[in-house]
């Protein structure tokens, strides 16, 4: 027996020992078998960081970026080959109690609501107890999307959940907790106490896609309406009660339950939000408390769907959801979409006052990625944890390509010449750009046939007697003399 202690303790010092950033070694911060420590350890520090050379990055640990954001936490789900292959918090949720971030310490999702939402409204679809393409002014008993004059737009939740209804309103602050909270209908009318403005129609329906939070804030009230339940109980019992997820809930304020497991929010600087964090009445578009965990388990559950694997939604559902907007090719239904073919994506990101997170996972094999994090700040790390979890996990057509360069021989003296003000030049075995008051630059050749530097973000091009420079977005032409 003391024998075995002695070998956990030293497992669990040797993973701590080799790691830049402090784990949490209790069992809500699980330690995973060697196989994915290393795969963690490679991840947190490879952070794949944009230098000022375009498509070119180096490599920072996770503590450094964590550090130089001024981020206090952050918290990541890895999905792969169809399960959570792992998922940590790191750094410290609340600095005052120098509480531990760990897998069920909970953010506030922003506008990651917003597909959660949606799901929930796509089951009630597969019910019969709701129709996508019906007037949502049917569903609305307690307002009503006004009219522009005599004339009364007719906006579906299909329309309100793919941005394409024409409506107002981007987005919302949130209420500190000694505010007074407005009434839904008073957000919607934009009316004291409420601090953002009228939701409304002012461009042509289904023509253009403009985000609206203001939209789903309608949606949220259409269910509530239609269904005459409170809208965290609505959304409870469709999705969150069915997959067992046991942290997340809409409830604004949030309920007494879960506080204790909460993250604080520190906009810039270490700062906190005074009372911890913002109230959002505006529940459907900004509302969800959750973890990463929670949203992965979300997020392998749409990527069972699809493969008509789930016991909990349709294949047909999730199609219909996942298909672009006949007018904006970038949303489907409540998700935001990129990539094509077998790189196809389903993905949103959020931010709200002191909380960022994104979800992103791919439709035809089960990979993915859920980040949140307490800081505005932090706004720069999600790509570079996003990218560095690519490269470990060989994420298809979602890095930039690495520039292959091909060698420059004798071939190089039938493009050497005088360009306008430039003059290009071969020299030991280089191929050099001179021109006026500057020392000469290496020029490198792409497969491509682009010539490059590796310390510019300039291409030159050479097209039969003239050579085209690139850069800053523009294009200037010089002729061979």
């Amino acid at each position: 027996m003391k024998n075995l202690i002695f070998i956990v303790l030293a497992s669990v010092l040797l993973i701590n020992c080799n790691s830049n950033i402090e784990v949490d070694t209790k069992p809500n911060n699980p330690i995973y078998n060697s196989e994915v420590e290393d795969r963690i350890e490679r991840v947190l520090n490879n952070l794949q960081v944009a230098t000022e050379v375009d498509g070119n990055f180096e490599s920072k640990t996770l503590e450094e970026r964590m550090a130089f954001y001024h981020t206090p936490a952050v918290s990541i789900a890895i999905v792969n080959n169809g399960k959570i292959e792992w998922a940590r918090g790191f750094g410290k949720s609340d600095l005052e109690s120098n509480t531990s971030t760990d897998i069920e310490t909970m953010f506030q999702a922003a506008s990651v609501s917003k597909p959660i939402f949606a799901l929930a409204i796509m089951k009630l679809k597969e019910k019969g107890i709701i129709d996508l393409d019906k007037d949502v002014n049917t569903y609305l008993t307690s307002w009503q999307i006004p009219k522009n004059g005599d004339w009364q737009p007719k906006i579906t939740l299909r329309h309100l959940l793919s941005h394409t209804a024409g409506l107002t309103v981007h987005g919302f602050l949130g209420y500190t907790n000694s505010e007074t909270l407005p009434t839904i209908q008073q957000i919607l009318n934009g009316e004291e106490p409420a601090n953002s403005g009228k939701v409304m129609v002012d461009i042509l329906p289904e023509t253009k896609f403009r985000y609206s939070g203001g939209g789903t804030v309608v949606a949220q009230l259409a269910v509530t309406d239609l269904i005459k339940n409170p809208f965290p109980e609505i959304i409870e019992e469709e999705l969150f009660q069915p997959l067992n997820l046991k942290q997340s809930t809409f409830s604004q304020p949030l309920p007494e339950k879960f506080k204790y497991k909460t993250a604080t929010a520190y906009p810039y600087k270490n700062q906190p939000i005074n009372g911890k964090y913002h109230i959002y009445p505006e529940m459907g578009p900004a509302g969800l408390w959750t973890t990463p965990t929670e949203l992965a388990t979300i997020m392998i559950e749409v990527q069972k769907g699809l493969q008509g694997k789930s016991d909990f939604i349709k294949k047909e559902t999730l199609e219909e959801m996942l298909t672009p907007q006949e007018v904006a090719k970038i949303i489907g239904i409540g998700f935001m979409l990129e990539g094509q073919n077998e790189s196809a994506r389903f993905t949103h990101s959020g931010w709200n006052e002191g909380f960022l997170s994104t979800f992103k996972g791919y439709k035809n094999v089960s990979k993915g990625v859920v980040i949140m994090l307490n800081s505005n700040e932090g706004y720069g790390i999600i790509d570079e944890i996003m990218n560095s979890v690519a490269k470990e996990y060989e994420w298809l057509d979602y890095l930039p390509k690495e520039t292959e360069f091909e060698s420059i021989d004798e071939s190089a003296l039938k493009i050497i010449g005088t360009y306008g003000k430039f003059k290009l030049d071969y020299i030991n075995r280089k191929l050099l750009l001179v021109y006026p008051n500057q020392a000469p630059l290496e020029l490198k050749k792409t497969s491509d046939g682009i010539y490059k530097n590796d310390y510019f973000n300039f291409e030159i091009t050479i097209k039969g007697k003239q050579l085209e420079l690139i850069q800053s977005g523009e294009t200037k032409t010089y002729d061979k003399k």
